[in-house]
């Protein structure tokens, strides 16, 4: 009797699931491409089909990077260029967070300073250049002051959108329970807003990478937009492909953990992404 007992309740025992790990999953999906470039990057500089003057075989380009590395020049030049970024990029997001929040918020401040803001926008990246090193001279905060401007105003108006964008009814509910404007902003703007900000942060990241090229191209002694140029007058296509790799990795790395914290600060969204 107990075995048939057993034997009945066998079959409907659940059966252990395979986990599957999703990060490990999005590595594999999304290094198809760049693998698949890559090889066919070398067989066709290795096959003759492209000059190695202008498109250097990948394992050329990583011997130099490795050398590079092995005589401790290349650790300076990533380290300098990091810290500009960084710090360009907390100059620029506290200050757009400061001026988006007043101009969301704001009607009158929208109207005053939205306006100017906006037609600075329409500045070209390397115009700064010259008016920041003849204000600021060639040292670093020049250099950090342009990462700055570049992360300034795509979150100021991905935050100001947001504010602007928070449903009225949302607001209309806080009235009703006589939330005070501190609590309307605590529970109801600031979790509403929430999801553009974080857009506009990984937007604001991006441009501070290319405007810190920008910023190295011209009156810098290190970094990797100084290697580009130094590739470029030494007719050495490697180590200008190396930097564009390296501005293409660190570039991405610094996104990805945006991103994460994008995903896990927006957990209680039913959108999606959150859906699996």
């Amino acid at each position: 009797m107990a075995s048939q007992t057993e034997a009945a309740v066998r079959p409907t025992t659940k059966k252990e699931k395979t986990t599957i790990n999703p990060l490990k999953s999005n590595v594999v999906v999304g290094s198809l491409l760049p693998v698949t470039l890559i090889i066919i990057w070398e067989m066709a500089s290795r096959g003759g089909f492209v000059e190695p003057h202008l498109l250097p075989a990948p394992t050329t380009v990583l011997e130099e990077v490795i050398t590079m590395a092995q005589e401790g020049e290349l650790w300076g030049h990533i380290w300098i260029t990091l810290y500009r970024v960084f710090a360009g990029f907390l100059l620029g997001t506290g200050a757009a967070i400061l001026l988006g929040a007043a101009t969301g918020y704001i009607k009158i401040v929208e109207r005053v300073l939205d306006p100017m803001l906006q037609a600075l926008r329409a500045i070209p990246s390397l115009a700064w250049v010259p008016l920041f090193i003849l204000w600021l001279g060639i040292g670093e905060t020049s250099k950090i002051t342009l990462v700055a401007v570049g992360v300034f105003f795509p979150v100021y108006l991905n935050l100001t959108s947001g504010i602007q964008g928070v449903d009225r009814k949302l607001i209309e509910v806080g009235r009703m329970y006589h939330f005070t404007a501190l609590q309307q902003i605590k529970r109801i703007i600031l979790p509403a807003s929430l999801p553009s900000f974080l857009v506009g942060l990984r937007s604001g990241l991006s441009l501070g990478w290319m405007f810190v090229v920008a910023a190295e191209l011209l009156g810098a002694s290190e970094g990797l937009g100084y290697l580009m140029v130094f590739g470029q007058n030494t007719s050495a296509p490697e180590l200008v492909i190396a930097s564009i790799l390296l501005f293409a990795i660190f570039g991405k790395i610094t996104d990805e953990i945006l991103k994460r914290i994008q995903t896990r600060t927006l957990k209680w969204q039913d959108n999606m992404e959150n859906a699996s």
